[in-house]
């Protein structure tokens, strides 16, 4: 029971993001499907989880397309709500977030955005191109009370496959940022992003050396960097240089002297020494000094990182950059326990794409068909969104609530271990097993357990029945 009425008690502070208190009941349903389910059918299996009545599906499927559920109220309050629940790990004073791409595959076609994606991976039984949605992500760093780091995900769109007009030519890199800021905004502070090679482009971080925020990431070894250039002994004509010498950083791996030994500060690492060398260097397209972190690793080997914060200690930016594998293992828990990516909405109005489209451009279609498709869009973003929140709500628990957790878990695996937080997986069980006890002795007056009994199929489950 108890981990109910946290669970609810955390729900409602989402309140504001809903137009009228039915939408919200509607969400808490939705909310609870995606946190129990035990199987990702989409839409059906959140009427499944909650023992509905088939009534419901038709409801549950309007909550996703329905604009009184404000998508980006609901992403702001998420991220309040986040802060207050988890400690994020912090870089100095700045907190740390984590960002990086996910492909769901999707094989609709007649689902607006879908286009043939292609996806590297050393893994043989991955396709080399998929159909599906290209979407981007943001999560928080935090440390649970053990210490265990885990990523919390506070937002995730899809960026690739619409054009609204051909005159706005945006990147995936300009719209990560556009992500990112109006999520570290709710914050108010300068905040730290950890992002894979890909993000380390001028379009990622000018805009958040703008607005106060670093990056640490990962860069190609055909990089090129520079020294400052010497001053001038006496004055002449023309403007004075800003870039000194060419650096080659692959040649930096053979100035063997120049690095230090110790212990690895990577995660998981037990009594594994790693070499490092740092070195401020110009790098042209920022214009300005980073700090280039060379990691010579004796199992994972060689990587350079760059951080934009030249005051970062080097092993501190190996240490938040071992962290950013923890939005991977974030995705991993939304698509196969959360499925947060299971969504299976179709517009009835779309002309079938092709298996070689690409880009879908709305700017050549009516008003009316640009309409549906937004409003499908916006209906995919509420679905992982919630799902993204629900997977958050799991997280809490698993962290704060640990020992309640594995008191209701009521089940068994191979690799149980009390004394540490429980997956989302586990704390899904934990919730389901529950939910009779908490039907059954909280207040007949409660919220979420009147609309429940409002809307459950009491023959399919009769168990349920009993409870309420």
């Amino acid at each position: 029971m108890a981990l109910w009425i946290e669970w609810f008690s955390c729900v409602q502070s989402l309140r504001p993001a809903c137009g009228r208190r039915r939408t919200f009941m509607w969400m808490s349903l939705a909310l609870l499907g995606l946190c129990i389910r035990s199987d990702l059918g989409g839409v059906t299996s959140l009427v499944r989880a909650g023992g509905l009545a088939a009534r419901t599906y038709h409801r549950l499927l309007y909550l996703f397309h329905t604009p009184a559920l404000a998508i980006e109220t609901l992403t702001e309050l998420w991220v309040r709500l986040a802060l207050k629940l988890f400690l994020p790990v912090r870089a100095g004073t700045r907190p740390v977030f984590v960002a990086d791409g996910i492909k769901a595959p999707k094989e609709g076609r007649k689902m607006p955005a879908v286009k043939k994606l292609h996806q590297e991976s050393s893994d043989n039984s991955k396709p080399e191109f998929i159909f599906g949605h290209s979407f981007q992500a943001v999560g928080l760093l935090v440390r649970g009370p053990l210490g265990q780091v885990f990523a919390v995900p506070l937002a995730s769109r899809i960026h690739e496959g619409l054009v609204l007009c051909n005159a706005i030519r945006r990147s995936l890199l300009d719209k990560l940022v556009q992500l990112f800021l109006p999520v570290a905004k709710v914050l108010g502070t300068p905040s730290l992003l950890v992002a894979d090679a890909y993000y380390a482009s001028r379009k990622v971080i000018l805009p958040l050396l703008e607005h106060g925020h670093h990056l640490v990431t990962r860069v190609r070894t055909t990089t090129v960097a520079y020294r400052s250039a010497p001053r001038r002994k006496k004055s002449c004509r023309g403007r004075p240089r800003l870039y000194g010498a060419k650096v080659h950083l692959r040649n930096v791996w053979k100035q063997t002297h120049r690095f230090i030994e110790a212990a690895s500060p990577v995660y998981g690492d037990r009594n594994i020494r790693l070499r490092y060398f740092a070195v401020d260097l110009l790098w042209r397209p920022v214009g300005r000094t980073v700090r280039f972190v060379f990691v010579d690793h004796p199992n994972r080997g060689r990587i350079i990182l760059m951080t934009t914060d030249t005051s970062l200690d080097a092993l501190e930016v190996i240490t938040l950059y071992g962290h950013r594998f923890k939005i991977e293992v974030g995705f991993k828990q939304a698509i196969q326990t959360i499925g947060a990516y299971a969504y299976h909405f179709w517009m009835m109005a779309m002309t079938p794409s092709s298996r070689k489209s690409g880009n879908q451009y709305l700017h050549k279609e009516s008003d009316e068909y640009r309409r549906l498709a937004l409003r499908k869009m916006n209906a995919y973003h509420r679905y992982v969104q919630l799902g993204c929140i629900a997977q958050g709500l799991l997280q809490h628990l698993s962290l704060n609530f640990r020992t309640t957790v594995w008191n209701h878990f009521h089940s068994w695996m191979r690799t149980m271990k009390p004394g540490v937080p429980p997956s989302e997986a586990v704390v899904a069980q934990a919730l389901r097993s529950s939910l009779p006890e908490f039907l059954l002795t909280s207040p007949e007056t409660h919220e979420l357990k009147k609309y429940i009994a409002e809307n459950a199929d009491l023959e399919r489950c009769p168990a349920l029945g009993l409870a309420v």
